[in-house]
């Protein structure tokens, strides 16, 4: 299937998204002094913004490239929750599975001057989620996977994803013959077991499979490797500067290795560059496209936004354009 039918494809297709849910907040200033109380600069805010993080973020990538998307996960009732909602609302994303709970919405607070970070300081609560809430957003996912074409699960160790989960997930998902793909998280490689596609960058993947990847040959055995103790159905692993390398079992199980150059013509902030892979591999193998195909699509992807500085999306127009070279 060519490019354009692929991508176009993009806006009947729906994207289940469950995950940490992050509120991203920028306040930008300038400095003209040091504090007299503490030798740390003193900011005069000049203004401040909000974007969408974690799971969020991933969200944003998917109705970016024109496809729909519900969200699955947990918010505060404070006011960084009601600004997530706006944010989803403002997006046409779907919150039927947003729970609210009595644990704060997770924020990172970053501080700007001149065109530089001074400081970030976080606000959450990671404890895993359970009782009410979780019962709450299993049954959500229950219904919601028979109306969805794929699952995309962020796990950015918040305290959403956990094993249980993701086997009711799974579960369900086979019963529908949905497409489940993984952005991982060191620490939590062993929940992600009979899903369809995790995508770790080369780190992830070391962590993961216990390999140490320094060269080609041990590249190959992480990949195997992972595929084996996950028996998953396949494997991305993201290699920044030197592209991607994609793992998946051939007509006769056999594990195939398609390593794809990069499609970066310059590289100025990898910031949510994962959300980036992980929605457009998701979307376009759902819209058509061999994952073969789907992870170049995801590579071109993943060359626009780090070619921008901050956290960036990616349009059907600028992919197609991408893709035509």
């Amino acid at each position: 299937m060519g490019f354009a039918k692929i991508i176009n494809a993009f806006k009947d297709k729906r994207i289940l998204i469950i995950g940490d849910l992050i509120l991203d907040r920028f306040i930008y200033g300038k400095v003209n002094r040091i504090s007299p109380e503490a030798p740390v600069p003193v900011v005069e805010v000049v203004s401040e913004s909000f974007l969408l993080g974690g799971a969020a973020n991933v969200a944003n990538n998917v109705i970016a490239l024109g496809g729909n998307v519900s969200i699955a996960g947990i918010v505060g009732k404070d006011t960084a929750g009601r600004i997530l909602k706006e944010l989803f609302e403002e997006r046409n994303i779907n919150i039927e599975g947003l729970i609210e709970d009595k644990r704060p919405t997770t924020v990172k607070t970053r501080v700007i001057a001149h065109h530089q970070q001074v400081v970030r300081f976080d606000r959450e609560d990671r404890k895993r989620l359970d009782g009410k809430n979780l019962l709450n957003l299993t049954n959500y996912i229950k219904k919601a996977l028979k109306e969805h074409d794929a699952v995309i699960i962020s796990d950015y160790k918040k305290g959403v994803i956990s094993s249980s989960l993701i086997r009711t997930v799974v579960k369900h998902a086979k019963q529908n013959n949905t497409f489940v793909a993984v952005d991982p998280k060191v620490g939590h490689f062993h929940f992600y077991k009979n899903v369809s596609l995790i995508t770790p960058n080369l780190m992830e993947a070391s962590q993961g499979s216990g390999v140490e990847i320094k060269d080609e040959p041990s590249l190959l055995k992480a990949g195997k490797t992972l595929m084996t103790k996950l028996s998953c159905r396949s494997v991305l692993i993201t290699r920044s500067e030197d592209g991607m390398s994609l793992f998946e079992r051939d007509e006769s199980k056999k594990i195939k290795t398609t390593h794809i150059p990069t499609a970066a013509k310059k590289v100025f902030d990898v910031t949510g560059a994962g959300d980036t892979v992980i929605a457009a591999i998701t979307l376009a193998h759902v819209a058509g496209a061999s994952l073969e195909q789907a992870a170049v699509i995801a590579n071109h992807a993943a060359g626009i936004v780090v070619g921008e500085v901050g956290t960036a999306v990616v349009t059907p127009e600028r992919l197609m354009t991408s893709l035509q070279g």
